[in-house]
């Protein structure tokens, strides 16, 4: 796999870092809010820009000296991303003019021995240009003036600087990695389980409900394997949600759902299965997404005996009976405690949810099961089955031929999706069963 050149996005809050990555990617990928602090954690995308391939790197805004929790957080994250990256590019508003924070900042990025670039953003008419020469204070250089919101100024000329000594055309070849959404509801420990998975500080952990708002993308290799890990925004009732970042952030996370191979529900040991549990667990089989169940906080489970994980099993099948065939696995993020099989899981449970089964052998089950337990007859007709068909994976979804199709009621396609599962597995998986009445062209 060929290496892709890091460039760090710095600079302290509401200077427009995430407008000038959205300019990059043509769409807008982080989250973008006049008021300051809405990105927190580093996020990575990829981006290819004159035939040359690179990974931006947008980081929360930089408040030296804060003692505020989040920003504390905030500012180590983008030290790290500065230590990850090749090349900084170190964003400023050009509208307020210099700030006194901006020089502080400016004082750190020198320390990092990195090339440094400083774009001069806000510059988006030409009476506003005379601001940039107060930026030459800084010493970092010529102060390149750009507009990231308009794509105005020089942004071309900005990256064709930072990127003239990449490579163009050295793409990565295609590869297949399980990406695996770690979602639940906020406060349950998600951020801390994809930090434990990653053996590193990648997204900010903090008791503060709601800490993150964006999903974010996190490549880890486990026994010779590549997996993606996504941490997603804590999905809340939607009565509770504020218009806003909050809903943008909620909306993430549900497409981080739509566009996982698994998703790991997390539920709070400590807590029991709430509703928004529940609703959430529906949200993925909608989805028709491969699923795992993951009870974190095992280690705050007091007077552990040996019966307690089967009694806590218990409570789940009668709290959420339809997550049947869903695999459950007692975990800690804090001590680590069987943290790891959530990577064995995901690759049974995608294997589950990529299973074709030959037609000859799933008309046999069909049939078996049909002569086992005949459909009842409605106002004097009964259902016909002429023949099945698997028509695809992820989630395994049949297609049953048959004579009328009110007469498929779904406690009975509930029972064929049984004996499905009885004689192929698919663990983890959802499956979906629909019916066409035989002579239809589709």
């Amino acid at each position: 796999m060929a290496y892709k050149p890091i460039i760090a996005i710095v600079g302290r809050p509401n200077v427009g870092k995430s407008t000038f990555v959205n300019r990059l990617l043509g769409a807008r990928h982080s989250i973008v809010d006049d008021r300051a602090g809405v990105t927190r954690d580093r996020i990575y995308f990829d981006v290819e820009w004159m035939e040359k391939e690179f990974t931006v790197i947008d980081t929360g805004g930089i408040i030296p000296g804060d003692e505020d929790e989040i920003m504390l957080n905030i500012f180590t994250q983008a030290k790290v991303a500065c230590e990850e990256a090749d090349k900084i590019i170190f964003i400023v508003d050009g509208k307020d003019g210099i700030n006194p924070v901006d020089y502080d900042i400016a004082n750190i990025l020198r320390k990092s021995g990195k090339e440094i670039f400083l774009a001069v953003n806000k510059l988006d008419s030409p009476d506003k240009f005379m601001n940039i020469t107060d930026f030459y204070a800084l010493a970092l250089g010529e102060p390149i003036a750009i507009s990231a919101l308009h794509g105005s100024g020089g942004v071309g000329d900005l990256l064709e600087l930072v990127t003239k000594d990449f490579e163009a055309g050295n793409k990565e070849e295609p590869c297949e990695n399980i990406r695996i959404a770690i979602v639940g509801k906020p406060n349950v420990g998600k951020s801390s389980i994809v930090n434990a998975l990653l053996n590193k500080e990648r997204v900010i952990v903090s008791d503060v409900s709601g800490t993150t708002r964006d999903a974010i993308d996190s490549k880890v290799k486990y026994e010779g394997e590549e997996f993606i890990l996504v941490d997603t925004a804590g999905i809340r009732k939607k009565s509770k949600v504020d218009w806003g970042i909050e809903k943008f952030a909620v909306d993430r996370s549900i497409r981080a759902i739509r566009n996982c191979d698994i998703a790991v529900l997390v539920v709070d040991a400590t807590e029991g299965i709430s509703d928004q549990d529940k609703k959430i667990a529906g949200t993925i089989i909608d989805a028709g997404k491969g699923m795992i169940l993951a009870i974190n906080k095992w280690d705050l489970i007091e007077d552990k005996q040996s019966s307690t994980i089967n009694k806590f099993e218990k409570e789940i099948d009668r709290e959420m009976p339809f997550l049947n065939y869903v695999p459950k696995v007692f975990i800690s993020a804090k001590t680590k405690q069987r943290l790891v099989n959530l990577y064995k899981l995901s690759k049974e449970v995608y294997s589950e949810s990529t299973k074709r089964v030959s037609t000859s052998l799933l008309n046999r089950v069909v049939m078996d099961a049909i002569s086992m337990n005949p459909p009842s007859s409605i106002r004097g007709k009964r259902l016909k089955l002429f023949y099945t068909t698997q028509v695809k994976v992820q989630p395994p979804t049949f297609v049953l031929f048959i004579n009328n199709e009110d007469l498929l009621k779904d406690n009975y396609s509930k029972y064929l999706e049984n004996k499905l599962r009885e004689a192929f597995g698919f663990k983890g998986s959802p499956i979906k069963i629909s019916a066409r009445e035989k002579g239809e062209k589709k």
